[in-house]
């Protein structure tokens, strides 16, 4: 496994960036909105990894509760892999608990979420990037 991106909750993606790409020097931004998780993303590409800054996009999303709770930071790190259903299974025989089953993320990947509590209070992603 590698660390794919580090993804921020921020009240405002367009303002983050601003700030993100000064701040930083980024040049290349993508965004994307990702209904299933009521969230819009903006993808900060850096030599050997990415930040992605979200924004939600209603009420419901987690990243708005997140948000509401814990104001903005650090949400979580993601770690990409190649089988993302088997280290799925070989973590859950390790007692790790999940959020959730593999589903569609941003950009064509799959994902899972691994609970807060499994990892010393450090919310995971495992996503798999398919060819």
């Amino acid at each position: 496994m590698k660390i794919d991106h580090i993804a921020i909750a921020v009240n405002s993606v367009d303002e983050a960036v601003k700030e993100y790409k000064q701040a930083l020097g980024i040049q290349e931004v993508e965004f994307e909105t990702i209904e299933s998780e009521g969230v819009r993303v903006a993808i900060l590409h850096l030599k050997n990894s990415r930040i992605e800054l979200m924004e939600p996009t209603r009420d419901d999303s987690p990243i708005k509760k997140f948000l509401t709770s814990r104001g903005e930071g650090l949400h979580h790190i993601a770690l990409e892999t190649d089988n993302i259903e088997g280290e799925v299974e070989r973590m859950k025989g390790c007692g790790i608990r999940f959020l959730g089953d593999v589903r569609p993320g941003s950009r064509g990947t799959k994902v899972t979420f691994i609970h807060p509590k499994s990892l010393h209070g450090v919310l995971a992603e495992l996503c798999y990037h398919p060819e």
